[in-house]
């Protein structure tokens, strides 16, 4: 698998899936941790480095095959691991 964020090639075990859903809120990026949820999965490293990365390349809506979407859960999950006070 193919890290989003920075393009560095690694383990499926490493690497956190992110998937595409549908919300009342708007279209939302969310970590998909049992690996089992429906649909195209983007895969990222987990590091706020790459999820920012990919973030400014917009490289969850071209892998996930939609528009803009809300990566806020994904950042929230990545600084939980981390223990990082969030912003």
């Amino acid at each position: 698998r193919t890290c989003v964020g920075c393009r560095r090639r690694d383990q499926q075990t490493v690497l956190l899936r992110v998937v595409h859903v549908e919300a009342d809120e708007g279209d939302l990026a969310v970590v998909d941790v049992r690996r089992s949820l429906p649909g195209r999965g983007a895969w990222v490293h987990p590091a706020l480095q790459c999820l920012e990365l990919a973030e400014r390349r917009r490289a969850f809506p071209r892998a996930l095959r939609t528009g803009p979407l809300d990566t806020s859960s994904v950042r929230r999950h990545l600084e939980d691991r981390s223990g990082r006070p969030t912003a």
